[in-house]
């Protein structure tokens, strides 16, 4: 391997790795602060248990997520540094406030909350929490205005061959930015709520506390439902601006070769052969292509050859037809993974409101598998987006190829793959083993004593707020 595929290599599995741990910060702490809020307003010990029980899990997620950040900026110079002069002094700003300004936000009013309780008054106290939630969204917020300038460059000039930015609001506003962060935000709250509803699936199996964890799986699957269904408007968003932005990341995500009928079909499954330039097998839903690229039941879809020639033609010769049969396949691991997604908390929300979650333990053996799922469609939509931009790292302006470090070796990038992917693996036994430790021990609280009664979140009490 080349020092292009190692350093691309690295940069993917450390950013995959990475955002394992993003969206389950960010949706796991907006439910830490709904449950506490419904103890504010309620007054009912019950969810100030559960605040702090899913709190804890949230601060061991949020202190390894900070850990496997730190790579991600080294790697910008150490592999990186034609990309970071050319696209620096856009780059650079909004991680720049992204890093003082969010994470400030969130490690300060976080210390604030863990060290707060009985200290604080009770609002004050929510206030904090909130706050620690707004910081995050506002982190994603910062770093995904980054990553749409590289799929749709706006607001720069390019002087002595470099992007310099010349109108910040252009950054902010970049129509990229407002269909791909709330996709994410949606995704992430879908990550925080099927964490809990699995987790609470098992310790209502193992009969714990079920007190406390089947008011934590009811409110989790309410939240389950919002999100899947925000995440599948805000994804179609997405896909119809890419028709204006990046038609050939569209074209190759539905593996199409040659323009499309009108209207045109949706591609189910298809063998997709790369080296023919064919599919040899497809199965088709006719008129939904077009839906999803123009909202409504017509029009025609330009296929990657077209486009091909097209880009000859605007940027010199080259092949800028992405992987397809990864870009084609993780749009449909995303999109599936997100149908079962809605579906299960659809069921969810339906068992526990008829009260038959106790006799269906193979659905909540299930909720504990689904803890999976916004893990696998966050990390395919990633993989599309990245992967579907190909050859380019910023769209238009400066190839992959051209992107990467002079000076770097193959050696230096093997030995620095390999130590990162074992700390790695270091990290992920150190997370996993302290969240077993922290959901077997619960909420070390004796339901029989301290909590007689239960109480049920359908009741409209509840979020009489």
């Amino acid at each position: 391997m080349n020092e292009l595929v190692l350093a691309r290599l690295q940069f993917g599995s450390t950013t995959i790795f990475h955002f394992l741990f993003v969206p389950l910060s960010i949706g796991l702490v907006f439910m830490v602060a709904l449950f506490e809020t419904i103890y504010v307003v309620k007054n009912q010990e019950i969810y100030k248990k559960m605040a702090k029980f899913w709190g804890h899990l949230f601060l061991i997620n949020f202190a390894i997520g900070v850990v496997t950040g730190i790579l991600q900026e080294f790697q910008f110079g150490m592999n990186w540094s034609e990309y970071s002069r050319f696209v620096g002094d856009v780059f650079g700003a909004p991680l720049a406030i992204e890093a003082l300004l969010a994470f400030f936000m969130e490690s300060t009013f976080l210390g604030l909350w863990i060290f707060g309780w009985d200290r604080l008054s009770k609002k004050v106290h929510l206030a904090c929490i909130w706050l620690v939630s707004l910081g995050t969204i506002l982190s994603a917020f910062w770093i995904l205005a980054a990553n749409s300038f590289m799929q749709e460059p706006v607001g720069f000039v390019m002087r002595n061959g470099r992007a310099e930015m010349d109108d910040f609001f252009a950054l902010l506003t970049n129509p990229q930015l407002w269909v791909e962060f709330p996709h994410t935000i949606f995704g992430a709250l879908a990550t925080g709520a099927f964490f809990v509803g699995g987790v609470s699936a098992y310790k209502l199996l193992k009969k714990q506390e079920v007190h406390i964890f089947k008011n934590s799986f009811d409110i989790a699957m309410i939240i389950a439902l919002v999100a899947g269904l925000g995440i599948a408007f805000s994804g179609h968003a997405q896909a119809k601006h890419l028709m204006e932005s990046q038609p050939m990341k569209m074209a190759a995500s539905e593996g199409l070769w040659e323009d499309s009928g009108d209207p045109a079909a949706w591609t189910v499954f298809a063998l997709i052969d790369p080296t023919e330039k064919e599919n040899s097998f497809e199965v088709k839903i006719p008129y939904l292509l077009s839906y999803l690229a123009y909202e409504k039941f017509e029009g025609q879809v330009q296929g990657m050859n077209s486009l091909q020639a097209e880009y000859e033609k605007k940027y010199g010769e080259g092949n800028y037809i992405p992987p397809v049969n990864t870009t084609f396949w993780s749009f449909r691991i995303m999109a599936g993974a997100g149908i079962v997604m809605i579906l299960a908390s659809t069921l969810g929300l339906f068992y526990s409101f008829r009260k038959k979650l106790d006799a269906n333990p193979w659905f909540l053996k299930g909720m504990m598998l689904l803890i999976s799922f916004p893990f696998i469609a966050n990390t395919a939509g990633w993989i599309m987006t990245e992967i579907g931009r190909q050859p380019w790292t910023v769209f238009g302006l400066m190839t992959t190829a051209a992107s990467v470090s002079p000076n770097v070796t193959q050696g230096s990038l093997l030995f620095s793959l390999i130590t990162f992917t074992a700390m790695y693996a270091v990290l992920a036994g150190v997370l996993v083993y302290l969240f077993v430790k922290e959901i077997k021990k619960g909420t070390e609280h004796d339901a029989a004593k301290d909590e007689p009664a239960s109480v049920d979140p359908f009741d409209k009490e509840v979020f009489n707020l």
